[in-house]
């Protein structure tokens, strides 16, 4: 019996008991600290890519905790402000990209972020300071498992057998402003298993759509990591979905994208400028999963690693097929994405190490996985 088929007899189990009068425990939507590091689910990006989409493009702009503050005074309601001290958090949208503004600089932001991921039950596999990116392992929310009275009863001894079928992880991305302040985006990856045949004794782990809403609410505990209150953080957010503008902000949702054909090589062309178009394909990266080693704003560069789709595989040996050794990955390819602007439009094109135009073959794959985040 496979995992998944023990835990459906376990459940089967659980909702039988709770028919019989016993009640199910309301718990928190999320809580991720009973996760532990595992086996690696970690898939090329571009084998197994979602045919859904993760767009939720509606009106955005930015929310303040000094708006929050204005209002709520004018409104003649003052308890639970936020104090000069930490009424310096902003969240923003344009499309279906969420970020903070935070007034302080990297260096002194990346420390209780760092904290912020490991208080929430998470396991670091990437902490680069340096190019101010760090990730987490994929771990399991396990608020969503049943409450139920067997779970409840005989707690960890079964614990270890119920499963979601569910893994999350997060990308967190600090990048400097020219005035000094910080931008910190927060992006969610998701996988989910699968039966593998009608007799349902195996499965796999396949990528599901990323979770707009699960980004939202570890910005606003993030929020709160950065001084806001619990209250005043869910007001700064519930103020932001309603309205989309605050404070003098505008609404501002992103413009279309299409794949065109420049200079002989297929290119991603957003109706942004270079500002919303460098948030936008730092988004679709970190979404999408790409590893991106390093990037030069100045010069519109992010440096990537990738796996095209049908690269082959390197086949075992002789003694890695007795030891039941599978074929390995390839090992991933080095390229650069650069975003040109020219106004209100922006091109994102495909590079070599040493800045060449790859071809157009070579190029096809990553511009459609962008293309799929962005259109």
């Amino acid at each position: 019996m496979s995992t998944k088929s023990a835990v459906i007899t376990l459940s089967l189990a659980a909702t039988a008991a709770a028919l019989t009068g016993c009640s199910v425990l309301d718990g928190d939507k999320i809580d991720y600290k009973s996760a532990s590091r595992g086996t690696s689910l970690e898939v090329p990006p571009d084998l197994t890519q979602l045919s859904g989409s993760t767009r939720y493009n509606v009106p955005g702009g930015a929310v303040t905790a000094n708006a929050l503050l204005a209002t709520q005074i004018r409104q003649g309601d003052s308890k639970n402000v936020a104090n000069d001290q930490v009424a310096d958090v902003q969240i923003h949208r344009e499309g279906n990209v969420r970020w903070l503004s935070v007034p302080r600089e990297p260096d002194v932001l990346w420390e209780p972020v760092r904290q912020f991921w490991m208080d929430n039950g998470f396991v670091l596999t990437m902490d680069q300071a340096s190019i101010g990116i760090m990730e987490t392992d994929w771990a399991e929310n396990r608020a969503k498992l049943p409450q139920d009275f067997i779970r409840n009863t005989l707690g960890r001894v079964l614990d270890s057998l119920y499963s979601t079928g569910e893994r999350d992880k997060f990308r967190t991305r600090l990048e400097r402003r020219s005035d000094g302040g910080t931008d910190i985006y927060v992006t969610h990856r998701g996988m989910v298993e699968e039966y593998t045949n009608n007799a349902k004794d195996s499965t796999i782990w396949v990528p599901r759509a990323a979770d707009p809403e699960l980004e939202t609410e570890f910005l606003r505990r993030l929020m709160v990591q950065l001084g806001l209150t619990e209250e005043q953080s869910r007001a700064v957010v519930q103020a932001e979905q309603a309205s989309g503008v605050s404070g003098g902000s505008r609404a501002s949702t992103f413009g279309g994208a299409a794949i065109v054909n420049v200079s002989g090589a297929p290119s991603l062309e957003l109706q942004d400028d270079f500002d919303r178009a460098w948030r936008r394909v730092g988004t679709a990266l970190d979404r999408t999963g790409f590893t991106v080693e390093d990037r030069d704003r100045s010069q519109g560069l992010y440096f990537v690693r990738y796996i095209a789709p049908n690269a082959e595989r390197e086949k075992p040996g002789f003694f890695g097929r007795i030891f039941g050794q599978g074929t390995s990955a390839p090992p991933p390819v080095r390229y650069r994405l650069q975003v040109q602007s020219q106004g209100a439009v922006s091109h994102v094109q495909v590079q070599n190490e040493a800045g060449q135009l790859v071809p157009a073959n070579e190029a096809d794959g990553i511009i459609k996985l962008l293309y799929e985040d962005m259109r």
